[in-house]
């Protein structure tokens, strides 16, 4: 079991149904051990503590420094110390990672309702993963990500909606995307 904490000001939503979520992130990310993993929009490191578990690196990013010290504290709370948190732009840090050599093997992305900004998009997809994990609190800004995403050679291979607050409109979109493998294809013309 992950325990988690988190500050006073900061706000996360709470929800057993979160759970399933996050279950399903882990499932989709398919873990065997010596991955290494990028979790953008980390928040207080929530998703990234449950893929820890798993992978042999995780790297956090969340713009919000308070977050940033909230997954910090709560991945030594949790003794994950194959965790790595930056507070920092994910569209502006992606690229320096890689540039460093980092090849993450997966990327999953939490944004906030309005969705990722195409920089982020375009980095995490420049980065090449074998699969990127996309949780979205809002379905209209996943399916206009998606669509970026696409055009960077990704396609979606499965989606799966979470009722979080029954009898409303709310529903999380959990979705796995893989990277096409384009030698498989061949240019035809008619």
């Amino acid at each position: 079991m992950v325990r988690f904490w988190m500050s006073v000001a900061r706000k996360q939503k709470r929800n057993v149904k979160r759970l399933r979520v996050y279950e399903k992130a882990l499932e989709y990310a398919d873990l065997k051990g010596g991955e290494t993993v990028i979790d953008a929009y980390c928040g207080t490191g929530t998703i990234s503590l449950c893929l820890a578990k798993k992978a042999k690196r995780v790297i956090g990013i969340e713009i919000v420094k308070p977050a940033i010290e909230d997954a910090k504290k709560n991945a030594k709370k949790n003794h994950m110390g194959n965790t790595e948190f930056y507070a920092a732009d994910a569209g502006k840090l992606m690229p320096q990672l890689y540039r460093q050599g980092l090849v993450p093997d997966v990327i999953v992305m939490d944004p906030v309702r309005a969705g990722c900004s195409e920089e982020v998009l375009k980095a995490a997809a420049s980065m090449n993963p074998k699969r990127i994990v996309y949780v979205s609190c809002n379905p209209a800004t996943f399916a206009r990500d998606a669509k970026i995403l696409k055009s960077e050679g990704y396609e979606i291979k499965e989606v799966q909606p979470v009722d979080m607050f029954p009898q409303t409109m709310h529903v999380e979109v959990i979705a796995l995307l893989f990277k096409l493998d384009l030698k498989c294809y061949s240019n035809v013309e008619f």
